[in-house]
């Protein structure tokens, strides 16, 4: 385990800390201030719930069932209740990452001093986190509103000491059992507090931050990956120019050119379009517009973080305590806001894909190439060269396009109408990570056709960048130009090289750091 320390305190978290918690398994500290909030909010609603009239959340039932006033005696029973059968989550687990997200993004909200939680049970959330106990949360179940209360469910049911829960080894127990070996003791919720752990837009918030840190280092490799396609087709770098850029201002484009442009500094294959027996006035779109697509979906991004930003700076909860003693219902658990950039990164995402398979695609086209050999073969008719790893390539691109139809679209109501339209933000959220896995292996692709399409140039010489990315590429195992061979291994390779940030860190000591 990472021995870096996370401090929550009343004011929401940082992109940065959820990815230390959920990917590297940073431990957490409650701030003093936080203590000191949840135990004023917590005075709020014992107050209230020692008053007569009912308090949605304290003192009623949830829901379409919020009329009824619960009276003292069953108010505990009301919210182990509530856990358990919202608990009702079916499918496949979803990844440790997502659910140590979750809950430390529950736990965030927590400690704001506005959900009237009582300190012990935010305490017992961060042991259960620093102990690396995961519930076991399931794929379906999350409509978005009143946020992921399935999954969140879920983690609340293990704090309970029921259910089940991946403990630090990867074996799934009772949850009940990993918490007394690791000296936890289970909470006994009382007013409000079942409520408070599963009313948030945690779980989608989690994928996104995730995402966008995924997302960052694609758009960069993408830029890379593009001038090497570039490059290999003996294409121009004039259109990268940065006067060209400046007068259209979008940020991210000249951002993505001025990468391209350094990546390909100093290279003797670009240029040469006009010295061909039919030569080219310009590039075909997929190559000269990169930029523009790229720098498109980096602005996106930029949205999303600034929308994911405000997220992590609020407390989604309802009802909510607030600092003046009220005890408020309000919507704001209402996952609208992050499902839309989860669905607008999708969309992003599958364009880059989509660019990326159409040079992939000119590379391996004897009749677009400018003189490469037929699908990149040694002896084309003998072999077939990378003919399949483009249809491979082609088919995650056309899922990719199916999972930019946006969930957000969409909306089921539930709970007889009381919560008639919801977000889906979950849905988004999921379908998300499964892009950028999809456009994390089509820029593999990209990368392992254009280095063997670089390296069958041989009377010329690449720039010092692309050399760098190929030695790297070959370090790691990915086979250069040759006969067929068992292509699955070197795409997996190249697939890992990509994701492991590798390409990036193999050219950025020739280029500087690249945006």
């Amino acid at each position: 385990m990472d021995m870096h320390t996370v401090v929550v305190g009343t004011s929401g978290t940082t992109a940065e800390d959820v990815i230390a918690v959920a990917r590297e398994g940073a431990r957490i500290e409650l701030s003093a201030e936080a203590v000191t909030a949840l135990a004023a909010a917590r005075g709020i609603v014992d107050a209230l719930a020692a008053r007569p009239e009912p308090v949605y959340g304290v003192s009623t039932g949830f829901g379409a069932l919020a009329s009824r006033h619960i009276s003292t005696e069953l108010r505990a029973q009301l919210q182990r209740n509530i856990v358990r059968s919202h608990a009702a989550g079916m499918g496949p687990r979803v990844e440790r990452e997502v659910v140590r997200a979750l809950m430390f993004l529950r736990l965030k909200t927590v400690a704001s001093g506005h959900t009237g939680v009582r300190p012990e049970v935010a305490q017992t959330m961060a042991d259960v986190l620093n102990a690396g106990i995961t519930p076991v949360v399931h794929e379906y179940g999350s409509l978005g509103c009143s946020g992921d209360l399935a999954p969140l469910s879920h983690c609340a049911l293990a704090l309970m000491g029921e259910g089940d829960a991946e403990g630090p080894d990867g074996v799934v127990k009772p949850a009940g059992e990993l918490l007394a070996e690791h000296g936890i003791a289970p909470v006994e919720l009382r007013e409000k507090e079942g409520l408070a752990l599963l009313n948030g837009t945690d779980g989608m918030l989690g994928m996104l931050v995730m995402a966008l840190a995924d997302l960052q280092r694609l758009y960069t490799t993408a830029d890379i990956t593009a001038a090497l396609s570039l490059e290999a087709l003996l294409g121009t770098d004039k259109v990268l120019a940065p006067e060209l850029h400046a007068i259209r201002p979008h940020p991210g484009q000249g951002v993505a050119a001025a990468n391209m442009s350094a990546v390909l500094k100093g290279s003797g294959l670009v240029g040469h379009f006009q010295e061909e027996e039919a030569p080219r006035v310009q590039d075909a779109y997929s190559v000269r517009c990169a930029p523009q697509v790229a720098g498109a979906g980096r602005d996106t991004l930029a949205h999303a973080s600034l929308v994911a930003g405000r997220e992590l700076a609020s407390a989604v909860d309802n009802p909510v305590v607030l600092h003046d003693g009220r005890v408020e219902s309000n919507g704001n658990f209402h996952g609208a806001p992050v499902a839309y950039v989860l669905d607008f990164l999708a969309i992003a995402a599958a364009d880059l894909g989509s660019i990326a398979e159409r040079r992939t695609d000119r590379l391996l086209d004897k009749n677009r190439s400018h003189g490469l050999p037929p699908f990149l073969a040694d002896d084309a008719g003998v072999d077939s060269g990378l003919m399949i790893a483009q249809y491979t390539q082609a088919a995650l691109v056309s899922e990719m396009k199916r999972l930019a139809v946006p969930a957000s679209a969409d909306s089921i109501p539930s709970s007889a109408m009381q919560e008639d339209h919801v977000s889906m933000g979950w849905s988004a959220a999921r379908k998300l990570r499964t892009a950028v896995g999809n456009l994390n292996r089509i820029l593999a692709v990209e990368l392992y056709a254009a280095t063997r399409a670089i390296e069958l140039r041989r009377h010329l010489t690449p720039a010092p960048a692309s050399q760098a990315a190929i030695a790297a590429l070959r370090a790691a195992g990915v086979e250069g130009p040759g006969p067929d061979r068992f292509l699955a291994p070197d795409l997996e390779a190249a697939d890992a090289f990509v994701r492991d940030g590798k390409l990036i860190a193999a050219v950025e000591p020739v280029t500087g750091p690249l945006a």
